[in-house]
């Protein structure tokens, strides 16, 4: 469903059907004696009592003609969530139109309307692209009578809500349509938002010695690729970047270790980690914050096949490290291993936060409600941790010690890509990806149990997520900007 949002300062009182109201805790009534008369407040109030209080939303046909909907605004909930269950309240009664009446917003949080609105736009998110049938709806949202609206946070949620949308339009697109050629496709149209767009094909990641991202790919027909993408709103060559690098296994069979055919259709979203990457920089460009940063994305498809990767092939990484491939559906971390590496030389940045589906075992420990959080920076990490509090993007750090060390040393390589000792899954994976990271701050973030739900909760629909474009947002603008 589209939401189309139309802002007014004069209050008409006569004219829209379904008419909304915002009120503080325990349905405290006061602030709505400009829009009713006494009478008809007194009837707002018999007609509360039948209701359930405890809800936050509650809705009543004042007349014949007039639906009134009545918000309580909960200090123990935030704005954005509950925009979104306003959301979902519109949508279960097909209301097509929407008027929020305000005299002033003096009753209400300072933003109030923007984040409310902000996680209305978040939660209408639907993929439709392909339902030949699929009929588009629009719902009109009117603002009436609202103080003077901040024309700078307007700008920052909608690049918020754009870099989101994309990237969960990336996540949900087949694989047969989103393969990496496309994909880079896709990237290079970034160029138009004054994003850098620099695309490395095989060749060119063979003469680079790229060779544990090439090796993950040599089973597909289709070419792998890595994609910086650079965004200068700092000054350029002063400061370092801030760096983002990003999974992005378009489709991921686990090669000769192949997957379980039951739900394999679901990993069309093993490159949920390069969405997030992608859809934070171009967010960063719309709104044209003013910090340096780059992303990057390894693109590969992971198939069996004749020329297919085999468990116990080695591979030299591009910073000269070898490792032993035990079992070929642990391809991630080999993607990332090469993707770090290059971020770390090449840009020097400031920081280097990495986003991957890249384990099952942190959905066994954490399910859907936490991203793994890994680092080997403690002030990193606290930032991560409190910024995710913040935007209820949750992150949970787990350990990273040299003891794992050894379940991932190989007898006969630098280090094995996966741990047969039992135990500790994404904590090895994290381990294995450490190695590739020399100096820099490091934070790694496995969001496989976040980047795509089968239900929809919090600012989410189902299906892709973006989890991690609003958590980057914040953290950049309270740390960085």
């Amino acid at each position: 469903m589209t939401v189309k949002i139309n802002y007014s300062k004069n209050i008409n009182n006569n004219t829209e059907i379904n008419k909304v109201y915002f009120v503080k805790e325990k349905f405290e009534l006061s602030s709505l004696s400009t829009f009713f008369k006494s009478f008809e407040l007194e009837k707002i109030k018999k007609l509360i009592k039948k209701k359930n209080t405890e809800r936050e939303i509650i809705s009543f046909d004042l007349d014949l003609k007039t639906t009134v909907i009545i918000v309580k605004v909960v200090s123990t909930k935030s704005n954005e969530i509950l925009g979104a269950e306003f959301y979902n309240f519109v949508k279960q009664n097909n209301f097509n139109e929407v008027s929020f009446y305000f005299k002033n917003t003096n009753n209400l949080s300072k933003n109030f309307i923007h984040n409310f609105l902000h996680g209305v736009k978040l939660k209408s998110y639907e993929f439709n692209l392909y339902r030949s049938k699929y009929k588009k709806k629009i719902l009109k949202f009117n603002v009436i009578g609202a103080n003077k609206l901040d024309k700078s946070i307007l700008l920052k949620y909608s690049a918020i809500e754009s870099g989101t949308n994309f990237a969960r339009d990336l996540v949900s697109e087949p694989p047969n349509v989103l393969y990496p050629k496309e994909y880079v496709n896709r990237l290079l149209k970034l160029k138009k938002l004054g994003i850098k767009v620099t695309v490395y094909n095989e060749r060119q990641l063979k003469r680079l010695g790229m060779n544990s991202l090439l090796g993950v790919g040599r089973g597909s027909s289709k070419e792998s690729y890595l994609v910086s993408l650079e965004w200068y709103g700092g000054k350029k060559g002063i400061s370092s970047p801030l760096s983002f690098v990003g999974k992005g296994v378009c489709f991921d069979t686990g090669g000769i270790s192949l997957k379980p055919a039951k739900f394999m259709e679901e990993m069309k979203y093993d490159m949920a980690g390069s969405a997030v990457v992608a859809g934070l920089i171009q967010s960063l460009a719309i709104r044209k914050a003013k910090i340096n940063a780059v992303g990057v994305v390894g693109l590969v498809e992971n198939m069996p096949g004749g020329n297919a990767q085999r468990p116990g092939d080695i591979v030299k990484a591009y910073n000269g490290k070898t490792i032993e491939v035990l079992n070929t559906d642990a391809e991630g971390r080999l993607v990332l291993a090469d993707a770090l590496s290059f971020t770390e030389k090449k840009f020097k940045p400031k920081f280097i936060i990495d986003l991957a589906t890249l384990t099952g075992a942190i959905i066994v420990a954490l399910g859907e409600e936490y991203a793994g959080l890994f680092s080997n920076d403690d002030e990193l990490a606290k930032k991560l941790y409190d910024t995710g509090e913040k935007v209820n993007e949750k992150v949970w750090r787990l350990p990273l010690h040299k003891n794992y060390d050894k379940l991932m040393d190989s007898t006969i390589a630098d280090i094995q890509n996966i741990n047969y000792s039992g135990g500790a899954g994404s904590i090895t994976a994290a381990q294995f990806l450490q190695r590739f990271i020399e100096k820099t701050p490091w934070a790694h973030l496995d969001i496989a149990g976040m980047a795509f739900s089968k239900k929809a909760a919090n600012l989410n629909p189902g299906g892709a997520t973006g989890f991690g474009v609003r958590l980057l947002n914040q953290l950049i603008e309270d740390y960085y900007e």
